[in-house]
């Protein structure tokens, strides 16, 4: 569901700052199989006609018609594969905890989600946290036309964009590792919504991912801001839950500088967006930049450091045709972890993402990151 959060964030509707688009294939099959990629097989008893949620009443949808999930089932009796109605309805979906007003889905870690030390890299968790949203919607009844939109925001053509996301990692999974996602939403202001998740191992039961996000909608045939209608607030409030992954006092909500070429100690130019980089609305995937602002990080940074914070601050879209340039600066911040005084090195990282030709922003981000060493000595 792309509902969601930084209560602190002001948006400003007049202008064209702060966003960005989501776009994901729910389910992606997997290299070398006919078969769709599977996470974990969980069953949830869900109503099929959902006329009430946590007490309000909302449109009665029926579940068991999600397009992606009847083409499943015809892939699978093909196969020979026994498949019952129940399967097919919560196959892959998760399923809701707490009241209905948390969403948890687990995934297995696979191997091309790994980087060179063989451990998630935060474009996989970011990827996993956006699937758990859109299955979010489609389990709830609520998914319209678009990806994440509601029913009444599909009819006013409408879509959500993200505009500030944060997230605070413990510890990083290995390749097999399975992880637990829960996810859920919240208002973020007056015209925001908020959305949190928390990422647990499967194995410890122990909490290694926070992160919170705010979205905002936008129409998608003007490309403007609108302030979100009655009609979808109504949709979505059912679901709300006044619940925060990570606390005010430890949330990254300081203003991100902006980097210029005199203030950038890196700049990285000539990176160009590929057809694969595109989402469903012709757009690059909010993931996708995260890659490129790691292109003007050092290499030494990146072997001996791990990022444990980062939070994005989108500014406005960009299309296939663009060519970006990546600017980094670096300085080191010294940190006491632990009751007999012992300091740690870390570094934190500003950073910008901007068009080439006009050096228009597209994306201002804050990183943090532990060295590896001083790292496993805490866990």
């Amino acid at each position: 569901m792309a509902l969601m959060q930084n209560a602190a964030l002001h948006l400003c509707y007049s202008t064209e700052k702060n966003i960005s688009f989501t776009g994901f294939n729910p389910f992606q099959p997997v290299i070398g199989s006919s078969r769709w990629r599977t996470c974990l097989r969980l069953k949830a008893k869900l109503n099929t006609n959902i006329d009430t949620v946590n007490g309000k009443k909302v449109n009665g949808i029926h579940v068991d018609g999600i397009p992606f999930l009847e083409q499943r089932k015809e892939d699978m009796l093909k196969d020979g594969v026994n498949v019952n109605e129940e399967a097919n309805n919560e196959y892959l979906l998760g399923k809701f905890v707490e009241d209905r007003y948390v969403y948890r889905q687990s995934f297995v870690i696979r191997s091309y989600e790994i980087g060179p030390d063989k451990t998630a890299t935060m474009e996989t968790l970011m990827n996993l946290l956006q699937e758990t949203a859109l299955n979010h919607v489609a389990s709830s009844g609520l998914a319209g036309n678009g990806f994440g939109a509601t029913h009444e925001m599909s009819i006013r053509k409408l879509i959500w964009v993200v505009t500030r996301i944060h997230v605070q990692v413990d510890k990083y999974s290995s390749w097999g590792d399975v992880v637990e996602i829960d996810t859920w939403v919240d208002a973020a202001g007056k015209n925001g919504m908020r959305r949190d998740w928390i990422i647990r191992d499967c194995n410890t039961h122990k909490i290694i991912t926070r992160a919170t996000s705010t979205w905002v909608t936008m129409n998608r045939e003007t490309r403007r801001l609108s302030k979100i209608p009655d009609e979808v607030k109504n949709e979505v409030q059912p679901f709300y839950l006044n619940r925060a992954a990570i606390s005010t006092k430890n949330s990254d909500c300081e203003k991100i500088e902006k980097l210029t070429r005199e203030t950038a100690e890196r700049i990285r130019t000539g990176l160009a967006p590929r057809w694969s980089d595109m989402d469903a609305n012709q757009h690059v995937n909010n993931v996708k930049y995260i890659g490129w602002i790691l292109e003007s990080v050092p290499t030494n940074v990146l072997e001996d450091y791990n990022m444990k914070r980062m939070t994005l601050e989108y500014r406005r879209e960009c299309r296939q045709s663009n060519v970006l340039e990546s600017l980094t600066s670096i300085h080191t911040k010294t940190d006491q972890f632990c009751e007999n005084s012992r300091t740690r090195q870390d570094l934190e990282c500003t950073h910008l993402l901007r068009m080439e030709s006009d050096q228009a922003e597209i994306v201002r981000a804050r990183s943090v990151w532990h060295l590896k060493q001083q790292d496993d000595q805490i866990i």
